[in-house]
């Protein structure tokens, strides 16, 4: 015996029929924060829920310390954490995203704009802690996209 479907069922099905069809998927938009940090050009562009928010200059890593290229997610944030490998070196509102490797504020604001780290990305103090509010509140929701 057929089972009678409603117009709102049947219309969804037609959708989802349609959408096959046509090579569209249903998977539901991703929301949630992106940060583009672009090596070439020394800068960070920050969107959330897919609208652009901030664009930073950054320090990246200088000849002979890359910083790694590819989409990572945040694995570790710390307010406060101090470079064990590198003298010590403060590393304010840090967001750790492969192995060392982490997005932090800097107080070396000079070399903002240009390659001078040892492959983290460094930026100005303010914008790390606006950073670090944004991606502690979409923390699963956050992709890290590094670019040379």
């Amino acid at each position: 015996m057929m089972k009678r479907l409603s117009k709102r069922r049947l219309a969804r099905l037609a959708f989802a029929v349609a959408a096959v069809m046509t090579g569209l998927t249903l998977t539901p938009a991703r929301a949630g924060v992106v940060v583009q940090i672009d090596k070439s050009s020394q800068r960070m562009a920050v969107s959330v829920d897919g609208a652009m928010r901030y664009s930073w200059p950054v320090s990246t890593g200088r000849n002979g310390y890359g910083t790694p290229s590819g989409v990572f997610q945040p694995t570790m944030m710390a307010r406060r954490w101090f470079s064990r490998k590198y003298y010590n070196s403060p590393m304010p509102h840090a967001i750790f995203f492969y192995h060392g490797f982490a997005i932090h504020g800097t107080y070396d604001l000079a070399r903002l704009g240009g390659p001078a780290s040892h492959g983290c990305v460094r930026l100005h103090p303010s914008n790390a802690a606006t950073l670090f509010a944004l991606v502690a509140r979409q923390r699963g929701n956050t992709r890290i996209v590094i670019s040379n």
